[in-house]
């Protein structure tokens, strides 16, 4: 049993091996480097934070600059978030009061929105006020505000009231669950970043949602009798950090804040670990020039407190290198004992020194006492205590509850008419929109071609090259040219999404292709094939094969689609002017994840004679019909369903262009 065992394993190997060899002949780049995409996007960032520190560098010469480049970042961040509701009644229930020593406890549900309900808990001091409050955003955890966070008691016992509110896609409030109210997806960062996908694509995101939430978690201390409105703050840890940073600069009721284990260089986080979850990104960030410390500075000269372990998986020298450049904000505000860095010789969250830290900073500035916090003990609050709903689930405890991809649905049909006009207006507007949404421009830089060989076969001949155009990932494609070539076919484009190099090893599908006589063009368009990003930098927890470089995309203002619209022109222009080629019509055969962007391209560029598409998704609301599925980031355009779907650039590229053949 033994040497069967070995002798199997042994064939196995040897196939892999002889399939991987094969794979390789195909391969039509003159080097090899399984990151290059990654690295080509990087660029990107290097050079938007670069244009960025110069900026804020000259911004600590005077007062009058450095408030300038605050007022700068303020609105460059609302001009990505998207745009708010109008606000309507909160409807807050107290759904119950436990009392504690020192303390008490309310469960408290409010509507965020109208149908969205925020489950919370208010931690109260003895006494009867009106007390200091400060809003505190839950890390990722499944569980949200539940057990009760040990902060919140030590503030309530130090005089100081804590509201703290399940983020949508945490505790009470999880969007993806089973029958039995539990959760279908294997934590919060998941979830997030799922409902994220779905945000994007109607204009909006999780971090929006999130500060929504939070803002009207706000205006809920602001409407308790036992609160004093003038003396208000925020905290919150990991993806709570996350949420106090997207937070502190747009509501100018705070007073002081912390930002705790989520505070780092977006840039360095970005080279070294890759892009965090979905609640922890707005698109377009990168192209604005917005860092991680721009959102803390924004709330400059407040009080602001950062705390880090210096083991923690968020990047410690880059919280070093952030917190230089608040330093220097806050002096040049004249302010520079109201910012504060607390590290540990720690890692993540927020341990017993951290929390002592937090409260007594909080007091500094709430209650003029900077007295140094001891935590005496620790208090466990009763489950039972802290829970707001029945199944402990507000959308199947709240029958008027709308869950988060519900809404996007609902939006995304309002919107239909919308489209509608959109599309039926001026040609030119529509296609300026497409390209601005693609983050494209139609490049004029010339094409260069590089071969890289050739392999004979039996009756036809593979030419290998590479499209070389300056600022764009070099496309590597193999051209098949039969024996015998049929001059009345056009040449076919094939974008296979398994990579080249699957059909060209597939002597079976060849032949159907060399016996018909025609020619065909095998291309790996960037983040396809050869230029794939390997899969151990892309966690599977984010349900995405490419999610590095499709959120860095995002990040950047270039969508990882628009890119690939630009790798088609290059083909094109690379037709249009080789001797062998130009003259003859072009067919694009194309499948998977190719399909949204060879839909923009055929749009776009009229020498695409026709396109057949299949195994793709046909439609934007697609994705938000079927939320819990994989690899959407790779289509992901934000904002797209406010102006056309899929299904109009089709009907707008001309009658019989665009095909999906299944």
């Amino acid at each position: 049993m033994k040497n069967i065992f070995r002798y199997t394993f042994f064939v196995v190997i040897l196939l892999i091996a002889v399939w991987n060899t094969n794979a390789q002949s195909f391969n039509a780049l003159p080097w090899s480097m399984n990151t290059a995409y990654f690295n080509y996007l990087m660029r990107d960032v290097h050079a938007q934070y670069k244009d960025r520190s110069e900026h804020l560098n000259a911004s600590f010469a005077s007062e009058e600059s450095m408030l300038a480049y605050r007022d700068e970042c303020i609105s460059k961040y609302k001009s990505i978030l998207g745009d708010f509701p109008e606000k309507g009644d909160l409807n807050p229930q107290i759904l119950g009061s436990a009392k504690y020593d020192g303390f008490r406890v309310e469960k408290i549900i409010y509507q965020s929105l109208p149908d969205r309900f925020v489950t919370a808990n208010f931690y109260i001091p003895e006494g009867d006020g009106p007390f200091p409050a400060t809003l505190m955003v839950c890390g990722h955890g499944l569980r949200g505000k539940i057990p009760g966070p040990a902060s919140a008691i030590l503030f309530a016992k130090n005089g100081i009231a804590v509201l703290v509110v399940d983020p949508v896609g945490q505790g009470e409030r999880i969007q993806f669950i089973d029958e039995n109210s539990q959760s279908k997806t294997r934590g919060a960062t998941t979830g997030h970043t799922l409902q994220n996908m779905g945000a994007n694509l109607i204009g909006s995101s999780v971090a929006a949602y999130e500060f929504w939430d939070n803002h009207r978690g706000i205006d809920f201390l602001m409407s308790r009798k036992d609160v004093d409105p003038n003396r208000l703050g925020a905290y919150g840890s990991s993806g709570g950090g996350t949420q106090t940073s997207y937070l502190m600069g747009l509501d100018d009721r705070l007073k002081v804040a912390s930002v705790c284990s989520y505070f780092s260089s977006r840039e360095r986080t970005l080279e070294m670990q890759g892009p965090s979850d979905g609640c922890q990104h707005v698109p377009y960030e990168g192209r604005e020039q917005l860092e991680v410390a721009d959102f803390v500075l924004m709330m400059a000269p407040k009080p602001v407190l950062i705390m880090s372990g210096k083991y923690d998986f968020v990047d410690y020298w880059g919280a070093l290198q952030a917190f230089e450049e608040l330093e220097k904000t806050y002096t040049a505000l004249g302010a520079p004992e109201k910012v504060k860095m607390f590290s540990i010789e720690g890692g993540h969250g927020m341990p017993q020194e951290k929390r002592e830290a937090l409260v007594t900073w909080f007091k500094q500035w709430l209650l003029d006492d900077a007295t140094p916090v001891k935590e005496k003990e620790l208090v466990s609050v009763a489950e039972s205590d802290l829970q707001c709903t029945e199944t402990g689930q507000v959308n199947s405890s709240i029958k008027e509850n709308t869950s988060i991809p519900d809404y996007h649905l609902e939006l995304a049909n309002s919107m239909k008419q919308q489209r509608k006009d959109f599309v039926n207006g001026r040609s030119q507007t529509v296609k300026k929109k497409v390209k601005e949404l693609l983050g494209i421009e139609i490049p004029d830089e010339e094409v260069v071609v590089q071969p890289t060989g050739t392999i004979e076969k039996r009756n036809y001949n593979l030419q290998k090259f590479t499209l070389v155009r300056d600022g764009q990932m070099p496309v590597p494609c193999v051209l098949l040219i039969p024996e015998t070539v049929n001059k009345e076919l056009p040449l076919t484009i094939y974008l296979n999404d398994s990579g080249k190099s699957r059909i060209l090893g597939d002597e079976t599908e060849l032949d159907g292709i060399v016996n018909s006589g025609q020619m065909v063009l095998f291309a790996d368009l960037r983040g396809f094939g050869e230029l794939a990003d390997p899969p151990s930098f892309n966690n599977t927890k984010y349900w995405n094969w490419e999610y590095r470089n499709a959120m860095i995309s995002m990040h950047i203002g270039r969508p990882i689609m628009g890119q690939r619209v630009i790798d088609i022109f290059s083909i094109l222009d690379f037709v249009e002017n080789d001797q062998q080629l130009k003259g003859k019509k072009v067919k694009v055969v194309a499948n998977g994840k190719y399909g949204p962007a060879v839909v923009h391209a055929a749009y776009l560029d009229k020498r695409i004679q026709n396109a057949e598409i299949s195994r793709s998704v046909k439609s934007f609301v697609e994705f938000l019909e079927n939320p819990m599925q994989r690899d959407v980031y790779t289509n992901v355009l934000y904002g797209v369903l406010k102006y056309y779907d899929l299904p109009d650039l089709v009907k707008l590229s001309g009658s019989g262009r665009v095909r999906f053949v299944d």
